[in-house]
Order: C-alpha cells, then sequence, then structure tokens
C-alpha cells in the first residue's frame, strides 16, 4: 500500500428518524467519497459519534466502511477510541483482521492519564499491529497535552506509527517542532476541520481529515495547492470553507448536527438525526445557515 495523503474525511453516522444506525446510508457515503475521489475514509472520528454507539453497531460499520473502500478501490482508516490498554489492542488487532489499511488512535483521556502512561498505551498498539498507525492530538477534545518530544520518541520505537493527526490550536509550530523532532519517515495531517490548511501545509503537513459533507470543495483545495496554485487554494479555503465553517462549528455537537444536514440536502444520506443529546437549533441560526449553504453548493459534485 503506498502512502496514505490527501483528503481523508471522518465519516458521519447516519441513522433512522427513529435513532436506528443507517447502515444503508453508511454504505452510499463511503462509495460517494471513494468515487468522488478522497483518498481515504475515516472511521469513528470524534466527529463521527463514535461515543453514542453499541459495540454491536461499530463492528458492523467497520466491516461495511472496509468492503465498501475494497470494492471501490478506496483507502480505510479506523480509529481505535478504548481507553484501556488491553482493550485498545484487541480492537486493532480486529481492525486490522478486517482489512483496514491504517488505524488511528486517539489516545485515552477519560481520568488524563500521564506522558508515560499515554506513551505506553500508543506503544503497545504500535506494537501489536503491522499495518500503519496515526496517532492523534486531540488537546481541545479531552484536555490530555502530548509535548512533540513523545510522538518523536514514539516513532523511533514503533516505526509503523508513522502518520499524526494535529489539531491543536495553533497547529503550525507544533507541525514545525515534530517535523523537525522525527528521524523516520513521518506524515503530518491536518485536524479541526481544516482551519490551518495553509498554515499546515506551507510547513509539510500532506493530508487533511475534515467532515465528510464537503469534500468535494476540501478536494478542490488540496488539489489546487498541490498543483502549485497556492493561491487559488487560499481562495477556496477562504471565501467558501472558512465562512460556513465559522457559522457551524461553534462546539463540536453542531457541527456533527450540520454535517449531517448537508449531507441530506446533498441526497446522500436519508435524514440528519443526530442521537440525543445533541445540537439544537433555531430559525435565526437556521436561516444564516442557509445562506452559507447557497454560497457553496455550485462546487458539490452531486
Amino acid at each position: 500500500m503506498g502512502p496514505i495523503k490527501g483528503i481523508c474525511p471522518i465519516v458521519a453516522t447516519p441513522f433512522t428518524i427513529s435513532g436506528e444506525v443507517d447502515y444503508d446510508s453508511i454504505e452510499n457515503l463511503v462509495k460517494v467519497m471513494i468515487q468522488g475521489g478522497c483518498h481515504a475514509v475515516t472511521l469513528f472520528g470524534i466527529a463521527g459519534e463514535f461515543y453514542k454507539l453499541t459495540d454491536r453497531e461499530s463492528e458492523k460499520m467497520a466491516r461495511i466502511t472496509v468492503d465498501m473502500c475494497k470494492k471501490y478501490g478506496g483507502k480505510s482508516i479506523i480509529s481505535v477510541t478504548q481507553h484501556a490498554t488491553e482493550v485498545s489492542i484487541g480492537q486493532a488487532k480486529f481492525y486490522e483482521e478486517l482489512g483496514a489499511d491504517c488505524l488511528m488512535l486517539l489516545p485515552p483521556f477519560f481520568l488524563k492519564p500521564g506522558s508515560a502512561a499515554l506513551y505506553d498505551h500508543m506503544k503497545a498498539i504500535g506494537q501489536a499491529v503491522n499495518i500503519p498507525v496515526m496517532a492523534q492530538y486531540a488537546p481541545e477534545q479531552t484536555g490530555i497535552a502530548i509535548q512533540p518530544s513523545v510522538f518523536a520518541k514514539l516513532n523511533d520505537e514503533c516505526p509503523n506509527i508513522k502518520y499524526y493527526k494535529i489539531e491543536c490550536k495553533p497547529a503550525g509550530s507544533y507541525i514545525s517542532t515534530l517535523l523537525s523532532e522525527i528521524r523516520n519517515d513521518a506524515s503530518i495531517f491536518v485536524g479541526n476541520a481544516g482551519y490551518q490548511f495553509i498554515e499546515c501545509f506551507d510547513r509539510g503537513a500532506v493530508g487533511v481529515m475534515p467532515g465528510c459533507s464537503m469534500f468535494d470543495i476540501y478536494l478542490k483545495m488540496y488539489n489546487e495547492y498541490i498543483s502549485g496554485n497556492r493561491t487559488a487554494a487560499m481562495d477556496t479555503h477562504s471565501n467558501y470553507i472558512l465562512p460556513i465553517l465559522n457559522h457551524i462549528r461553534q462546539n463540536v455537537e453542531m457541527i456533527i448536527a450540520f454535517e449531517k444536514r448537508i449531507l441530506q440536502r446533498r441526497g446522500i444520506i436519508a435524514t440528519d438525526y443526530c442521537r440525543h443529546p445533541t445540537f439544537e437549533s433555531d430559525a435565526i441560526f437556521d436561516s444564516l445557515f442557509d445562506e452559507h449553504y447557497k454560497r457553496i453548493q455550485h462546487l458539490f459534485m452531486v
């Protein structure tokens, strides 16, 4: 398998109007993204509502995602989110056996383990599998700080931990420091919905893991940037992505709700239902969303 890079969106979790997982919509969503040109899809990201799923639902979603990626020639990244090392190792091996192309690793955060415990946790998982692993750094959501030197040491001892999703604020200097400290090959992905896309790519990032509803606009920006048209990429970022994100991404539950609303409007998933608790909008917020949506919809492929 070649290196993973480019646009690798977080798969939303579609539900029926009664709150059951809509597996048909998941199949269609993954199919649309792969056929639309996404370089990979990412399951169980924070924006994917993994924390609202049963184990049985998560297992079925993982099987569907891997199967659809193989069917349509895409790559699958599946996140290991469990808080116990022993359980996480089991999940990692399970996803590897399913055929996932890469694992993403969200370090445990509930009781705020220290740096040594976090390091041991990530190292144990990296050494338990043979496929590539991506370490996720999301201090805003987890409340856990991890120094770049911890990831650099991890890369030395676990060469398959070669990807890093960085979504601290600001992310730029962290990325530059991490790349300067890592001796083996490593690739940086931008999180945080791609807010810092231009700066992070200028610093050496190779991919973005945004929400999935506007994947084609992110692809447009990425293709402009890597083709050398940085000015066009900046225009796409500033004129289309940032304005709507500034409105609908004021907290995580909000962006989850509006990602689904966009996906439903586009006919990619059947409903925009979110399991509760969820964000509750109102008429004024919805009206402004509609204005932003009208400004971007001509860029959608479907």
